[in-house]
């Protein structure tokens, strides 16, 4: 997103230098490139209410905010006013921004900026119009990656003038903006409620309304109705009778409809998205850990879990149960490695961090181990953290998996669950159940049973010689050449044999599953995939059913003893 972005700026900047600036005979300055320290203010966001919602949502957003205040009031290069004029008249041949900038009206000099904004935005209109009544998927794949990229290169028109490592900043044009868009956003706050108070539109409006939050070109408006149909009715009206107190072409437009609606604080917040009255479009989520590569895959998972049953199923008791049982799972070593592996990008040496990083530490211990196999710069470095005693920095914890899962390393099951569950968890909960969210889920009965984990602590241990213990009871064998079974389990032999060879079965079908889907992504029907995608969840699932594989096997073998 940041490269298509970067490139959007540098085709917008292309775009004024050497097509619409020669036409009118109008010369680009040369700007040397330095880091300025002068800043400006950004977008407002309104505090949120929180909570959770069991109600309808509506969602008003402004239509291509910052390009259309560009437009509306002619901010631009060729229209700034270094000093207030005293030949012109306030209001009629020029403006005053609510940053204390001065522009002229476009009666006395259309800008540049307007011109280039226009073209995009109506070219971005063309496409979208032609995507509602396109057919072909892949025309509409065509289509709507071109009306996204035409969004992103008008934002990026605001962008540079904002940007102080550029090549054409202009810190008047873009703190105008963002001081329009605060004023924008206050007023449409302020109208919304006072428009809609109780009893208003015929008694289609039962309560006051409330925004309950609102961010850069958006508010959440809450119309105290039943239906989804309801709020979007509502919806519909507010964002009209809004726009009519904005300069064209500036429009307030709704959009969706949350219903129900999770508000945990400012830009994080999750709901069922309803663009149609029926039935909802999807889950929307933001700001939250189910799409973040820096958490372990465990966490997104039972967050998107969690959430689909307070939003679809309405059934917080489950949710919050549904959260206890994984964490029981996670402190009794029952969830698999794949699920808690985490991955950062390796993008500079240990020497340019302010401190030690564990992704950073492994890879310089992956290097002295095997340098031919280590992670090199750009790539990610997958790692899982091990229990290895108290007061251990986490940085010295972080192990590469697949050494974990062949010298059977111990998980720190306390490390997953304080420092990568328990806090989403608890901002998804905290709404519902209160302040004590996360030490309601991090202290209980679900968090007292933990099982001893396979492997011993320290380095020592892993070069110990293996007990032979009793296939049936795990009873130690003390003899120089133990069979499987011990005398107490010999009787129940055939039984015990049985459901060896069945655990077997079930796992070759599963090792099956995972190369077959392995052979999927590599496109190839060869009995080797030659895969080492250690950022891949699959991977280290089929190593691990390998590992498990081999086990059993070697258990089979003892019976041939009896």
């Amino acid at each position: 997103m940041l490269k298509n972005l970067l490139l959007a700026k540098a085709l917008a900047y292309n775009c004024l230098k050497n097509g619409v600036t020669r036409s009118l005979n109008v010369f680009l300055p040369v700007i040397d490139v330095n880091q300025g320290d002068e800043g400006y203010e950004g977008a407002t966001v309104i505090e949120p209410e929180r909570g959770f919602y069991n109600e309808p949502i509506a969602t008003l957003d402004f239509a291509s905010l910052y390009p259309s205040i560009m437009i509306a009031h002619n901010l631009c290069y060729t229209t700034l006013l270094t000093r207030k004029p005293d030949n012109l008249k306030l209001d009629e041949d020029y403006v005053k921004t609510p940053s204390g900038n001065y522009f002229v009206k476009p009666h006395l000099r259309k800008g540049l900026l307007a011109d280039i904004l226009e073209d995009l935005l109506s070219a971005r209109k063309r496409a979208k119009n032609e995507l509602k009544d396109e057919k072909d998927p892949f025309r509409q794949m065509v289509l709507n990656g071109r009306q996204l990229a035409l969004k992103i290169s008008a934002n990026s028109v605001y962008g540079f003038t904002g940007a102080t490592v550029g090549k054409l900043p202009c810190l008047e044009i873009s703190q105008s903006v963002t001081a329009y868009g605060r004023e924008m956003i206050d007023l449409t706050k302020n109208s919304v409620e006072e428009i809609f108070k109780a009893g208003a539109f015929d008694g289609k409006v039962k309560r006051d309304a409330v925004v309950i939050y609102g961010d850069t070109d958006s508010v959440m408006v809450r119309f105290y109705v039943e239906t989804v149909a309801e709020a979007m009715e509502l919806g519909n009206i507010a964002a009209n009778e809004v726009s009519k107190k904005f300069v064209k072409p500036i429009k307030l437009e709704f959009e969706k409809v949350y219903f129900p609606y999770l508000l945990i604080n400012k830009k994080r917040y999750a709901g069922l998205y309803y663009t149609k009255p029926d039935v909802h479009d999807k889950m929307d989520c933001k700001g939250l850990e189910t799409v973040r590569r820096d958490n372990c895959p465990l966490v997104a998972t039972v967050l998107n879990t969690c959430l689909e049953k307070l939003m679809i199923d309405r059934n917080a008791t489950e949710a919050l149960e549904y959260a206890k049982r994984v964490i029981s799972d996670l402190l009794c070593n029952r969830i698999d490695i794949s699920m808690l592996i985490i991955s950062k990008e390796l993008s500079r040496k240990s020497e340019k961090y302010a401190a030690k990083q564990a992704h950073v530490e492994l890879a310089e211990r992956m290097r002295k181990r095997d340098p031919g196999s280590a992670p090199r710069m750009g790539d990610r470095v997958p790692y899982v953290i091990i229990a290895k005693g108290k007061n251990v920095p986490a940085y010295e914890k972080a192990e590469d998996p697949i050494y974990v899962l062949r010298n059977s390393i111990p998980i720190d099951t306390k490390y997953y669950l304080e420092q990568q569950l328990a806090k989403p968890l608890a901002r998804i909960f905290e709404p519902i159940v209160g302040q004590k969210a996360e030490s309601f889920l991090i202290n209980g009965d679900h968090t007292r049973t933990k099982t001893q984990p396979q492997g011993k602590v320290g380095g020592l241990m892993a070069h110990m010689k293996k007990i032979p213990t009793c296939i049936g009871c795990k009873a130690v064998m003390r003899e120089a050449n133990p069979k499987a079974l011990c005398d107490h389990c010999m009787p129940k032999r055939c039984q015990i044999y049985t459901d060896k060879i069945a655990r077997l079965k079930t796992t070759q079908r599963h090792f099956s599953r995972l190369w077959t889907e392995c052979q999927n992504c590599a496109s190839t029907l060869q009995e080797e995939v030659l895969c080492s995608s250690r950022d891949c969840p699959i991977f280290y699932m089929r190593e691990k059913v390998r590992m498990d594989l081999r086990d059993q096997s070697d258990m089979i073998e003892r019976f041939k003893n009896l």
